[in-house]
């Protein structure tokens, strides 16, 4: 009798052995679920592939103009940083990606890039890059409009330029200077941006 409850005490552990062996295979196997940030119901993964590299989510946050959300914007860099001069001076690929909350003409749009580049933006630079931003300009031209929902993602391509798509569309070729690039970030991480809570949530540093 001993020996069969034994025999049987044994079988019932070999079972649970394997059980827990497949859970445990079954777990490992499964692909790990990607992180992300919630900006008011818009999703920034915690990487972004740019060029072949990984970049972290520095920080995300909502462009609010008066209490109306215009859109959610998330920045990528290599390593993430929380000073200014550091992230404009990052070398390797960099993203900036805004997710519409609402639907904006394209000359609205155009005119509050343009507002953001001339407000952070010296002359000494402007005047390097001033064929460049009449073709960032130009781009406006070509799009009927952004709509709640759109993705554009503004990339810093080492070796190519700037790269500019909305919902995975190439809107005009690569601008390949890295001044403008930069320029483009004062937009939001200069001294006068255009959203000033915007600024610490993309530098990682909002509550």
């Amino acid at each position: 009798m001993t020996s069969t409850f034994t025999t049987s005490f044994t079988r019932r552990l070999a079972v649970k052995g394997m059980m827990a062996g497949a859970l445990l295979a079954a777990a490992v196997s499964l692909p790990a679920q990607a992180a992300s940030v919630d900006v008011n119901g818009y999703k920034f993964e915690d990487t972004a592939k740019v060029a072949g590299k990984d970049l972290k989510l520095n920080g995300a946050g909502m462009r609010t103009k008066l209490i109306i959300k215009v859109y959610a914007a998330g920045l990528y860099l290599p390593e993430k940083k929380t000073a200014v001069a550091d992230v404009l001076k990052t070398e390797g690929p960099r993203r900036v990606t805004l997710q519409m909350a609402r639907d904006i003409s394209s000359e609205d749009f155009g005119k509050a890039f343009m507002d953001g580049l001339n407000d952070n933006v010296d002359k000494a630079d402007k005047q390097k890059i001033v064929a460049q931003i009449g073709k960032f300009g130009e781009m406006f031209a070509t799009i009927d409009g952004l709509k709640k929902g759109d993705s554009l993602h503004i990339d810093w391509i080492p070796g190519s330029g700037t790269q500019i798509e909305l919902n995975g569309k190439k809107l005009i070729e690569n601008v390949p200077d890295i001044t403008f690039y930069n320029a483009i970030l004062r937009i939001w991480l200069g001294d006068k941006p255009v959203d000033k809570s915007l600024k610490p949530a993309l530098l990682g540093e909002a509550k």
